[in-house]
């Protein structure tokens, strides 16, 4: 069975890098977990405010279950 999966992270241009880490093991973690069969696809999209400045990112997976 296919399955989509959301995940998000806010995040402080100053710390950026280590967020998106937690953001991997959040996701790596989620996998193992859930047994996932195989992954089809992994998207990011930024998350931006009025003034057009990253805030976050929303990743999405589709897997295989």
């Amino acid at each position: 069975m296919i399955k989509v999966k959301t995940f998000t992270q806010k995040f402080d241009m100053v710390r950026a890098v280590t967020e998106l880490k937690a953001l991997d093991l959040e996701v790596n973690f989620f996998i193992e977990n859930e047994k996932v069969k195989r992954v089809i696809s992994a998207s990011d999209t930024a998350i931006t405010n009025d003034k057009g400045m990253t805030t976050g990112v929303i990743r999405v997976l589709t897997y295989e279950a």
